[in-house]
């Protein structure tokens, strides 16, 4: 152990007159380990949301999606399949057609986007088909009156059940003599799902491709697009680049990450803006720091004296006072990481904070940590730590040994 860091540990630890100064270098303590203790809880609050939206919306649409700027190209290229699923890194395709209709029942009417899919492959790719609440996606396919899966909102709103009765207006109409009326299509309720996202459970319903084509009265193998999975979502945009270029002109490919943008920008945006905001808990510690050296400087002025007098140079007496102030900033972060870690860990565990389900899109605080953040946290305060010792440590190099002994 260097010269420097008993001094410090001793000018620390040891006992004083000076009790104030304890004091402060308590309360610096106390403010790096809340500071790093909140942003560690809030950073893993804001990642357990992120996590939790980003998993209820792929719930329900697939990492990317291949769409035509031609209407006939999909009918046109039979083999679209096996070339979109030759791409590396694609584990999935399944076909669909998207559209907006009125759904009508006994209850009430509420206007809803309908897609046409396939009930076999459609749940390989989407992960709201495979855990509904009641029925299933192959029910779809059934004798008679064709079926249809809703969400939980809308089964709410409108009364529906297993086996209800439902009508689908198309805006497009049919022509007759007495001139445009709205296409009007029976459908049975064969199916439950719940997203946990209300716009989803509220506004979404799924049809067989064939019945939405009759529906809307398309020609056959018509295709609004195919919806796609890869095996990294992260790498999403990089495989649908590849994608596109894969399948060339009249096609194009869009990722997860491109069609929510905005959201995942302005969640991102939120988490910068409330780690500046904390980290300014973390800079009250700090200066704290600062006023706690600055007040031991004032009181070992004697002591700072005899050591440069008996060879101690100014690089060592500033090693000295840097290292309380590095010190205090490693015990604050330890404890702030103790505190921030066990909060997060009962949070995790136990989800005593509730959250109204009608409001949010879960019903509990839900946390993730991850190590990079809290590596980040505990840098970042660890910086604002050793930048309050150097004005300290300055002072009291600069001290001169004669000035400081005249008045002893």
């Amino acid at each position: 152990m260097s010269f420097e860091l008993i001094v410090a540990l001793r000018y620390l630890f040891s006992r004083r007159k000076q009790t104030f100064i304890y004091v402060i270098s308590l309360m610096s303590i106390l403010g790096v380990a809340l500071g790093v203790g909140a942003l560690v809880v809030v950073l893993g609050v804001y990642n357990g949301l992120t996590t939790d939206m980003r998993d209820k919306i792929l719930g329900a649409n697939a990492h990317g999606i291949v769409m035509s700027y031609l209407p006939s190209a999909f009918p046109q290229n039979t083999d679209l399949d096996k070339r979109i699923m030759s791409v590396p890194g694609i584990t999935g395709a399944t076909p669909f057609i998207y559209t907006e209709v009125m759904l009508s029942a006994a209850n009430g009417v509420k206007g809803v986007v309908l897609r046409g899919i396939d009930p076999q492959g459609a749940p390989h790719v989407l992960t709201l088909l495979r855990q509904m609440l009641h029925g299933s996606a192959q029910g779809l396919h059934k004798e008679g009156t064709p079926g249809i899966v809703v969400g939980e909102e809308l089964a709410k709103r409108l009364g529906l059940s297993m086996g209800s009765r439902v009508n689908l207006l198309s805006p497009s109409g049919q022509k007759s003599t007495a001139g445009f009326s709205p296409r009007i299509r029976p459908f049975e309720v064969v199916g439950i799902f719940k997203s946990g996202m209300f716009e989803y459970d509220s506004s979404l319903a799924f049809v067989t491709l064939e019945s939405a084509r009759h529906m809307l009265d398309l020609p056959e193998g018509f295709l609004s697009g195919i919806e796609i999975t890869v095996d990294d979502l992260f790498e999403a945009s990089a495989i649908t680049a590849r994608l596109a270029e894969e399948l060339g002109s009249p096609f194009y490919a869009r990722s997860w990450m491109e069609m929510n943008a905005n959201l995942f920008a302005a969640l991102k945006l939120e988490k910068i803006g409330m780690f500046i905001l904390l980290t300014m808990v973390v800079l009250i510690g700090s200066f704290s720091i600062v006023t706690s050296l600055i007040m031991l400087v004032m009181e070992k002025t004697r002591d700072i004296a005899i050591m440069m007098s008996m060879g101690a140079t100014q690089s060592m007496i500033r090693r000295i006072f840097m290292y309380q102030g590095i010190i205090i900033g490693v015990i604050g972060t330890l404890l702030g990481y103790v505190l921030g870690l066990s909060v997060g860990g009962l949070l995790k565990r136990y989800q005593f904070i509730k959250l109204p389900e009608n409001i949010y899109t879960l019903d509990h605080l839900p946390i993730s940590i991850t190590l990079s953040d809290v590596l980040i946290v505990g840098g970042s305060a660890m910086l604002l730590c050793f930048l309050a010792t150097l004005y300290p440590a300055r002072q009291a190099a600069r001290l001169a040994p004669a000035e400081a002994l005249r008045y002893e």
